[in-house]
Order: structure tokens, then sequence, then C-alpha cells
């Protein structure tokens, strides 16, 4: 096959055989017309060659026609083939279509120049077959940027709209989406309400109502209202430029597998050019040989990973799992324990207050206003759940100066210049000095202190109810035989042994500070499990990078999940994690399939080829099979998990 080939799947695999080279800076387009002009030039070189058959047989005195037409067919064919192994050769390099190269100069040697044309022409053909299957691939990556408008309407100071081109949009400014519109940047919706698409990013097929205040992805389609949107990134920046970027990277990357392989990569021609001239000196017979040559050129067994990999990369693309590398694809099956975080990802993270209990001589606004000071600037979703039932009160509050995050803590600052707010765990409030009392226990609730300088003034009860789908997912996890599901929160132990037992989780561990979850990680690895962590990316970042993989939950516009975690998961949606063993499992089971296919077709063949039962153009034919049936086993891959999420077919901005 190609370069193309060799640098879309493959990436310059050192036993590829490249039958023509040529740059790499092309478009797909450029790379397709190529492919189409070297098909037509094949099948004018095929003519000559078929001339010369019909010449032979037909026209009695047309042996010297046939001969002439046939060298021409076979010069014709071959040459590319040729020149392409004189370069590898100046350049120090030892492909397989080297010994495609010596067979047909043998050919050429007898004087049988059907046979090299023959050979030249199946060779040719499957090759670019299998530039056809890689450009596939990457048009489908291409196609999921070309979602994103070249043009936007951008929104001057006077309402009035100016249409620009979308790459030079900046932060700040602001942008108007009409219906049936894709989104031309990343963004705030600052007017307007509206259903999105969003399957381009999250691979969710049901539509997500968006009003003000929500973000919105680049690529992601309007489908309903008129939306005014404040950018906050666009072109490469984007959520869709990443994932761009990060599918290609991985399509590029290799397995361990392949890393095998190319240790041993470079004995390969020598070794077969060996075997074949020891059947020539045992049978005397060339033809043998060269059978031997065009048999061993391991096109099965170089396409065996690298087509289920980008099969599978592209089913995991449908259903918005990013995989950053194909070995954290491949390393997925083996999972035998699960880290999962509590808050956001088994749960809703949609925290709701149900009690307020202040302290004596406290009112319930008061202490609501001190808290929300404090919890306006963070993110986290205890500190939303306060911010919510504030606005629902419609109490004004002084946003505190000086503010502090303490991961697993809570959060402090200082309001009217001097006075010190701190909202977080009681244990934590304890440990800054303040006298906390004993609270009253509710099974089930999370429970925030709120204290203004030293002063304790009452206790925030909150409850976050399971995600609809979690329970299904973990028992499909224990199902593919996940041994451990371990999860983990800095939530109080009522609360987590709630969860644990509603989801029916093996393990649990509450009140846990970031490095404890580091050193449960740790504990585990060295019990011999292969462990996955599950997160939000953000907190969980340290535990993430401390399993075997981590896998972070709705992404979608996170860099650091999507930075911090080997997989991404770009929706919040669990049965995503069950889908994502399976396919890792299934995507092994077919590579090993191809490798043993590809094993026995060149032992099998060989072994033919030797006792002259298997001849040289027949040799060139199974070739062909032998790719064509590794790429089609390999496309089954491609509709994995269609049946689960409901994607009868491609839609709109897909990977496919």
């Amino acid at each position: 096959m190609n370069e193309m080939v060799e640098h879309h799947a493959l990436k310059a695999h050192p036993i590829t055989c490249s039958c023509c080279g040529h740059g790499h800076h092309e478009d797909t387009n450029q790379r397709q017309s190529r492919v189409y002009a070297r098909l037509v030039l094949t099948f004018l070189g095929g003519s000559l060659i078929l001339n010369a058959v019909i010449a032979e047989r037909i026209f009695p005195d047309g042996y010297a026609l046939g001969g002439l037409s046939a060298l021409l067919g076979a010069l014709f064919l071959s040459s590319a083939i040729l020149l392409r192994s004189v370069k590898d050769l100046m350049q120090g390099i030892v492909h397989a279509n080297e010994l495609v190269s010596v067979a047909l100069i043998g050919c050429f040697a007898l004087g049988d120049y059907k046979t090299a044309g023959l050979i030249a022409f199946f060779m040719i053909i499957a090759d670019l077959i299998q530039s056809q299957t890689a450009l596939g691939a990457v048009a489908s990556i291409e196609e999921l940027i070309r979602l994103t408008p070249q043009r936007a309407r951008r929104i001057l100071e006077n309402d009035q709209e100016e249409e620009v081109a979308a790459h030079d949009l900046q932060p700040g400014q602001r942008v108007r989406v009409r219906p049936g519109e894709n989104i031309p940047a990343d963004g705030v919706i600052v007017r307007g309400s509206a259903s999105i698409n969003e399957a381009t990013i999250t691979g969710e097929s049901l539509p997500v109502d968006k009003a003000e205040g929500q973000p919105v992805f680049a690529g992601t389609t309007n489908l309903t209202g008129v939306l005014d949107v404040k950018v906050r990134r666009a072109g490469e920046d984007t959520t869709l430029g990443k994932v761009k970027h990060l599918i290609l990277d991985a399509e590029r990357s290799k397995t361990p597998v392949i890393r095998i392989i190319d240790r041993h990569a470079q004995w390969f021609t020598p070794a077969v050019l060996m075997l074949a001239a020891i059947v020539w000196f045992f049978t005397q017979d060339a033809y043998r040989a060269i059978a031997v040559l065009v048999v061993t050129c391991p096109c099965a067994l170089i396409l065996a990973t690298p087509t289920a990999m980008v099969a599978s990369l592209s089913a995991a693309a449908r259903v918005g799992i990013l995989i950053k590398n194909v070995q954290d694809l491949e390393t997925a099956s083996q999972v035998t324990a699960m880290f999962l975080d509590k808050t956001g990802t088994l749960t809703t993270g949609q925290m709701a207050i149900i009690r307020l209990v202040p302290a004596e001589g406290i009112d319930a606004s008061e202490l609501l206003r001190v808290a929300a000071s404090v919890a306006t600037h963070s993110n986290h979703p205890a500190s939303k759940a306060v911010m919510a039932v504030t606005r629902k009160a419609n109490l004004k509050i002084e946003q505190a100066k000086d503010f502090q995050e303490i991961t697993g803590k809570g959060v402090l600052g200082r309001i009217s210049g001097t006075e010190r707010v701190w909202l977080g765990r009681s244990e934590w409030l304890r440990s800054e000095g303040i006298d906390v009392p004993e609270e009253e226990s509710v099974e089930g609730t999370t429970t925030l202190s709120v204290a203004l300088e030293g002063r304790h003034l009452g206790w925030i009860y909150l409850r976050d109810e399971a995600r609809p789908e979690a329970k299904k997912a973990t028992q499909s996890l224990k199902d593919l035989g996940i041994q451990r599901l371990f999860m983990l929160t800095g939530d109080r132990w009522s609360v987590a042994r709630r969860v644990a037992e509603e989801l029916q989780c093996t393990d649990v561990e509450a009140e846990c500070l970031p490095e404890v979850k580091l050193e449960l990680v740790e504990r585990l690895k060295s019990e011999g499990y292969f462990v996955a962590v599950v997160g939000d990316g953000v907190n969980d970042a340290p535990a993430l990078a401390a399993g075997h993989i981590g896998i972070a939950m709705g992404a979608a516009g996170n860099d650091v999940a999507i930075d911090s975690a080997s997989i991404a998961l770009m929706s919040d949606d669990l049965s995503r994690l069950p889908m994502l063993i399976g396919l890792s499992r299934k995507t092994r089971q077919v590579v090993y399939q191809n490798l043993i296919f590809g094993i026995v077709f060149v032992v099998g063949g060989v072994a033919l080829a030797s006792l002259g039962i298997l001849s040289a153009i027949l040799a060139a034919i199974l070739h062909n099979l032998g790719s064509f049936l590794v790429v089609f086993n390999s496309a089954r891959l491609v509709k994995y998990g269609d049946e689960r999420f409901q994607t009868t077919g491609p839609r709109s901005g897909q990977l496919t």
C-alpha cells in the first residue's frame, strides 16, 4: 500500500508495501484524485496485458505482438513498485514491497512479462483499495471539522449583523445563530433559548434544551429558536477542534502489538529472501521462489491491528467517547477494578438544599447570605446549590474577596473588608479553630457548615441523587467481569453508604481527600488489579493520572478533563463505560482474529508455493483476498454500540 495508508492508517509501518510515494501535505480531495488517477492508469496497464493474452490465443502469428504488449504492460505496471523500492533502498529502508520487486525482476529475467504484469496489477489494485479504506477514515474526521460554519453573523454594537469568517471570531464577541444553522464557536448563550443537537460532541441522539447562561459548542446544530452567543473560543481552540486533533493523534499512535512487530520488522524481508532462495535451491523452480516472494508480502498482517483500531476509534467517537491513544483502547479490555467518583459521576452532581439549620440567634436568610458570599466564586455542585436558593430568595450578597478553594474541604474568603467566611466540612472548620457543635445526622445528606469571623452560623443540608442509568451501568460492568467497583467521595459516610448500596458497589470510601484517593488507587494496583479511575477530570486529576487508565466524565467544553484523562466521555451518560470496556474487548478479539488469519495465510501460502500448488499470479490474487478479509472483519467494529444507543444511521456530523 502507498505512503498515504502508512501515514493515516499505519503511521509509516516498517514492513508496509509502498507501491508509490508522494507528500503527506495534500488534503483528502487531492489524495482521492490521486487514487482515482492511479486506478485509471492501472487498468490501462492491465489492458495491455489482456491484449497480449488475446493476441497470443486468437491470432496465429500474434506471439510477437502479444510479447511486445505484455512487455509494455509489465513495464508500465511495475515501474512504480520498482522505483519506490529503489528510493527505499537509497534511504536505507527495507520494506516488504522489495519482495514484490525481486519477484518482478525474476519474472523479467525469465522473460515472462505476462506474469510480471499480472503480479504488479493485482498488487497495485490491493494497494489502491487499502488506500481508499484509509482515506475513508481520514475523510470522516475531516467531515467532523466541516460542521463548523465557515462564516458567522457577528453582532455589532447597534444590534446589526456583520458576516465574518468564523475563524476570525475573538473571545468576547457575540454571534447570532438562527434555527437550522450550526454554531460557529464555543460560547455562552446571552439571549434566547433553543434545542441543540450535540451529537457531534457528546454522541447523544436526543436534542438538549439550552437557555441563557448555558454553554454551546462549535459544530452543534441549533434546531429551534434564535440564539445570541458570546464567544469563548473559536477555530482550532474549540472543543470540536481539540476532539479532531486528539482523534488524529490517536489514529497515528501505536499499540504494543504494532511496536513488537516494528522491532522485528527489519528481519522480515531478509528472512523471506533467504526462504525463497532455499525453495529455488531445492526445487530448481524459479516460479516457486517468485510465488513465495509474492505470497509472503504481509499486508494482511500489517492491516490486522491498525484497521481494527481505526474502526474502533470511529465507533467510539460516534457515541461521544474520545480515546487519545490506541494503546488505552487496547488496555481498557484488561480492567478488573474501577474507581468511581460519586459527585458528578455516579450522581447527577446537581445538589439541592433540603434543609437550613441556623445556630441560635441567627436568621436563615443571614446564614444563606453569608454562605453565598463565598459560594458565588466556586463551581462545586454544593456551591451551585447554595447560589440557586439564594437567587430564588432574592437575597443581596456581598461577593467575598481573597477567595480560596481548599480541595476536599471547602471555600473561604473575606467580606466587609476584614470578616472571614468559611463554608465547608465541619471537620475542616474545627481544624481552623472554630467551635462547631455536632450536627444532627440526616441519612443520605451532605452537610455544610458556615462560619463568620470564627463564629459558627449553622448548617446547610443537601442531597444529590444517583443518575438514572447508574445502576444499570454498574450492573453491566459487573457482568463484564469487573471484580471491584470502588466508590470514592469526600462526602460523609451516611451519604456514601446510601449511594453505594443503591448502586451495588463492592467497596466504598467516604470523607477522603485527594491524597487518600491516590493511596487507594496505588493499593489496588499493588494487589494486582488493572485499575481504571473515573471522575470529572478536575478534582480527580491526580487519581485519574494514577490509574492504569483515567476516564473523565462530561468532558465536553472541559479542557482540564480532556487533558488529564487518557479517555474522555464527552457526555455524562454512564452507559458509555460498559460500552467502552465491551468495545475494547471486541477490538482485541478482532485483532487476534486478523493476526491469526494473517499468520495462517502467510505460512500456508509459503507451503503451497513451495510445493508448486500456488502460482505467482494466484498468490497475488490471494494477497488481495487476504487483505480484503482483514479490512472487512475490522469494519464490523464501526457499528459497535448502534443497538445500544440506537444509532441506526450516521447523524449529521458524526464519524462513520
